[in-house]
C-alpha cells in the first residue's frame, strides 16, 4: 500500500505542478513518500494488536480516525506548508477555479474516487458483490463528510488559532 499511495500521489503532483504550485510544499512530500508507509505500519500493527476487534471497537476506532484525519487535515492544510497531492484537487477547484464551497467539492472529488475505484475493481475482473469488501461504511462516512468536517474544524479551530497566534 505504501509504495502504491506514493506513485498514485506522484502522478497526482503532475496536477499540482501544472495547475497551482501554491500547493506544493513541505507537506507535499511528507505525505507523498511517508503517509502510504505510515498508514500501513498502523493497520499492520493494529491487525495484530486488537485480532477479533468487536464490532463496538471497530465503529469506536471509525468515528475516532474519521475524526482525527479530519482535524489533523484542517490543521495541516491551514499551516499552509503545503498540501497532499489529493487535497489539492478539491483546494484548487473550490479556491482556484470558484466551483463551489471546499466542503461540497470535497465530498465530489470523494465520491468520484470511490466510484472510479468500484470501476476499475469491476473492470478488473471483480464482481459487484465484492464491492463491499473494501467500500464500507467507514469509506462511504469518510466521502461524505470529510469536506464539511474538514471544513468544520478550518473554521472553529484551526483558523481562530492561527488569528490568536498571529496578534
Amino acid at each position: 500500500f505504501g509504495f502504491l499511495y506514493m506513485m498514485v500521489n506522484a502522478l497526482l503532483l503532475i496536477f499540482s505542478l501544472v495547475v497551482d504550485r501554491h500547493n506544493i510544499g513541505l507537506a507535499t512530500f511528507i505525505n507523498l513518500f511517508l503517509l502510504g508507509y505510515i498508514t500501513q505500519f498502523t493497520l499492520e500493527f493494529l491487525e495484530k494488536t486488537f485480532v477479533n476487534p468487536s464490532m463496538g471497537l471497530r465503529i469506536a476506532f471509525m468515528i475516532i480516525g474519521i475524526v482525527v484525519i479530519c482535524f489533523g487535515s484542517a490543521f495541516y492544510m491551514t499551516a499552509d506548508l503545503g498540501v497532499s497531492t489529493y487535497d489539492a484537487i478539491a483546494i484548487v477547484m473550490a479556491n482556484k477555479w470558484k466551483l463551489g464551497p471546499f466542503k461540497y467539492v470535497r465530498v465530489c472529488t470523494d465520491l468520484v474516487c470511490v466510484i472510479l475505484g468500484i470501476a476499475l475493481f469491476i473492470l478488473g475482473g471483480g464482481v459487484l458483490k465484492e464491492v463491499p469488501t473494501f467500500v464500507g461504511v467507514g469509506t462511504i462516512i469518510t466521502a461524505f463528510f470529510m469536506g464539511p468536517l474538514i471544513e468544520f474544524f478550518n473554521n472553529k479551530v484551526t483558523k481562530p488559532i492561527i488569528r490568536k497566534v498571529s496578534k
